[in-house]
């Protein structure tokens, strides 16, 4: 089978889709080598971001959420001559030849319009359209599942759950190691709270603000509060906030972060904390419970399928709730082991291999083998 993979977004950012995209490519073209991959990249990589026998490298300059990408990919596509076409960013080529599988990552946009910028609205707006067309839907989670069964009437059968993983570079690591790697790069102080997202409103980085001020007031608890992730759409409120509640001189926005680096930052953290009130699956909790860095998350969408009892949860609407859960974990050196412990053990039941395996499941159910 000849099977084309839209990997563009690879290019634009390796978080969130880039990153699955890259990683279940990987495990696609090892598992199965007797199978072609051609993956469509934009030209502005420079490099072929897999190296295997059986992998492919097309180039095209059409950007991923380029205004004109529906119109131009069909043709682009059409050249491949794939058998199927997985498109990871949801939005299938339109009238573009041979059968189409998309993933679904989340329903955000739908669920939060108000989270989300014009532009983006109208782009994902196509939403309806894309699971009409689509031979098959990847899911990344039962929640993502019943948000498109409930919001958009998608047949349950057209629908496959498949989880995600962390990468293998995510493992634990002497604490000394990874603070003074970290420490090399960024001034931060030896104690910090992380958290790891692109800065949007969905992600309820200001209730953290909110919590992290109270920890600091109430319970005069004083560790830095590192941030990891680029500037998202509708972000100026977080920083405002931060100034409002005088709390430039303990946070550290990072940035985006290089992937090698966020190992050593989950792994020298006192905890990650990822309090989002939306997530279509929830991968940064699940690459520092594999670091075996203690975590509380939402107790929302999809956050508790991904952690089960592995995490501390909490109402993502109540900033109290993440207060205290902060305090516990910062205060309590047995619930901090028994976290690490058991987020070690939720971690490794999730596996690109095995989500490889069941794509491909996808692409035969596709084109009808």
């Amino acid at each position: 089978m000849h099977i084309g993979i839209d990997a563009r977004l690879v290019y634009h950012t390796r978080a969130g889709i880039g990153e699955y995209t890259l990683r279940l490519t990987q495990a696609l073209a090892v598992s199965y080598p007797e199978e072609r991959f051609t993956l469509l990249q934009d030209t502005r990589t420079s490099q072929s971001l897999i190296e295997a026998a059986n992998v492919a490298i097309a180039r095209t300059r059409v950007p991923s959420h380029h205004r004109l990408e529906q119109f131009l990919m069909p043709w682009v596509v059409n050249r491949l001559r794939t058998d199927v076409f997985h498109s990871p960013d949801f939005i299938p080529p339109l009238r573009a030849h041979g059968p189409s599988v998309i993933t679904i990552h989340d329903l955000g946009f739908l669920i939060y319009p108000h989270f989300v910028t014009k532009d983006s609205a109208r782009y994902y707006g196509q939403i309806d359209r894309a699971v009409r067309h689509a031979d098959q839907i990847i899911a990344v989670s039962q929640s993502t599942k019943n948000d498109l069964v409930r919001m958009l009437g998608v047949p349950e059968d057209k629908i496959s759950v498949i989880y995600e993983a962390a990468a293998p570079q995510y493992q634990p690591m002497d604490w000394v190691a990874a603070y003074q790697h970290i420490q090399a790069l960024y001034e931060i102080p030896e104690e910090f709270i992380l958290f790891v997202s692109t800065i949007e409103p969905r992600k309820n980085i200001t209730g953290l603000l909110r919590a992290y001020r109270r920890l600091r007031d109430d319970y005069k608890l004083t560790p830095a509060l590192v941030l990891v992730g680029a500037p998202g759409w509708l972000s100026d409120d977080v920083y405002t906030l931060m100034n409002k509640l005088d709390l430039k001189a303990h946070c550290f926005f990072l940035g985006r972060v290089d992937v090698h680096d966020l190992r050593y930052l989950y792994n020298a953290a006192q905890c990650l904390v990822h309090p989002a009130f939306y997530e279509g699956f929830g991968l940064t909790p699940l690459e520092a419970m594999a670091c075996g860095t203690p975590v509380i998350v939402s107790n929302v969408s999809s956050l508790p399928e991904v952690v089960g009892d592995a995490a501390l949860q909490i109402d993502p609407n109540h900033d109290e709730e993440i207060t205290v859960a902060l305090w516990r974990v910062l205060t309590d050196p047995a619930l901090r082991e028994s976290l690490r412990m058991k987020g070690l053990q939720r971690a490794s039941g999730f596996s690109w291999q095995r989500a490889a395996e069941q794509t491909m499941a996808v692409y035969r159910k596709a084109v009808g083998q």
